[in-house]
């Protein structure tokens, strides 16, 4: 949280942010999805890399699919959640 904070010090355009959740305590996870989710309506676009897939398309606007290194779906969240290939990878 304190490394989100110190990036949107400089006003960034786009801030990335490689799986903010990792080490977090499971009950800050929601305070986290806000703040990012905040950033994205206030501050900044946010590039979010994030294996946890639901909760990347719970705050994402448009999401891009990567597997070994290759897009394999992207488009806005409405479709990629709906598509084939991400309900069988990984919302089961």
């Amino acid at each position: 949280m304190l490394a989100i904070g110190r990036g949107l010090m400089s006003k960034p355009k786009l801030l990335m942010l490689d799986e903010p959740p990792l080490g977090l305590a499971p009950l800050l996870v929601g305070d986290l999805k806000r703040a990012i989710r905040r950033i994205c309506d206030v501050e900044a676009s946010v590039l979010l890399v994030e294996p946890n897939a639901k909760m990347a398309l719970e705050i994402a606007d448009r999401a891009y699919l990567l597997q070994l290194g290759l897009i394999r779906a992207e488009g806005p969240v409405s479709e990629i959640r709906t598509g084939d290939y991400i309900r069988e990878a990984y919302l089961g």
